[in-house]
């Protein structure tokens, strides 16, 4: 092949990772740390496990963190970083305010017990170690079990303003979910799976009060509506949360599918999936096979999990997760 051919299949190769950061993922493998802490996977499930038998509430919180982490920097744990007087990090952009705290303490426990022995000590990102940990509670939640690629390096920046316009908000639609995602690869298929982690977790009255009151939505299931109006009165309690799924709160399954099928979804972001004629047939498909819901949530956390992912001089290893080195 000419010299001339070789370079611009060289630049447009280049260009195609800049316009599409996922598939930079060339040096992630499933077994990336078999000969640095090959017990690394045990090390995290376990500490894990402690965690949410603790507190549950670190499934939804871990599985959000996750999200919100992959979607702005990429999969960099750069969500995890604490501000400080000179930087207004990602944790403290109002959109990441209602993070639990439980899920950043599950890295910081998962990271604690790693860096406890001594061969893996400053070995494992805070970034690999939330994308198992993320793995790990959605298998704890009776979701399904998938093998996560490895090899990330967590983030050198961390900003508020870099949050600005890349996660979805309660009142988002279709057009705008699908944009978001597929500003980072990922489908509209994609994006009506991951979706599904609504299965699991609280969210706050406020985020779909607007649904309650002067005008119950049209789309929301009178009974439901009704119910939630005992839950949440007006001026009620800004802490006060209900479960995304009413049916099976605590149980990572296909559930919440079925409930947008009967007008049970409680934000906006949620019920337009299924009120949208070209995310309708997704939802449909997904509610009527548990196993097809299993198969695509998984593949799409595997791309997911390819985002933004740093690698050599981009990245380093922290030995604080909240601190840059």
């Amino acid at each position: 092949m000419a010299r001339s051919s070789l370079l611009l299949l060289a630049a447009a190769a280049v260009l195609l990772l800049c316009q599409f950061p996922h598939l930079a993922n060339a040096r992630l493998s499933q077994n990336y740390y078999a000969n640095i802490c090959p017990n690394v996977e045990t090390i995290v499930w376990d500490a894990v496990t402690a965690k949410v038998k603790q507190t549950p509430v670190s499934i939804p919180a871990t599985l959000r963190l996750f999200f919100h982490d992959c979607m702005v920097e990429g999969c960099d744990a750069s969500v995890m970083i604490a501000s400080t007087p000179n930087n207004k990090a990602e944790k403290d952009h109002p959109i990441n305010l209602s993070l639990a705290g439980d899920g950043f303490d599950t890295v910081i426990k998962a990271k604690a017990a790693v860096d406890a022995v001594p061969e893996c000590r400053n070995k494992v990102s805070c970034a690999d170690i939330l994308a198992i940990a993320t793995r790990d509670v959605i298998k704890m939640a009776g979701g399904p079990w998938y093998d996560v690629e490895l090899g990330r390096l967590d983030g050198l920046r961390s900003t508020a303003a870099s949050v600005n316009g890349r996660l979805p908000g309660p009142d988002s639609n279709v057009d705008q979910l699908t944009s978001l995602l597929a500003a980072n690869g990922l489908s509209q298929f994609d994006m009506v799976a991951l979706s599904g982690a609504h299965t699991v977790g609280l969210v706050h009255c406020k985020l779909f009060a607007n649904r309650l009151y002067d005008r119950v939505d049209p789309t929301m299931n009178p009974n439901l509506a009704a119910q939630l109006k005992k839950l949440c009165p007006k001026n009620v309690d800004p802490n006060i949360a209900v479960a995304l799924d009413p049916s099976t709160p605590f149980k990572f399954d296909n559930q919440y599918f079925k409930n947008l099928q009967q007008g049970m979804g409680l934000l906006t972001s949620d019920q337009v999936l299924y009120t949208d004629d070209r995310s309708r047939r997704i939802v449909n498909a997904l509610a009527q096979n548990a196993t097809s819901f299993d198969k695509y949530f998984t593949y799409a956390m595997t791309k997911l999990g390819r985002v933004g992912v740093k690698t050599g001089s981009n990245g380093n290893i922290r030995r604080d997760c909240a601190v840059f080195n």
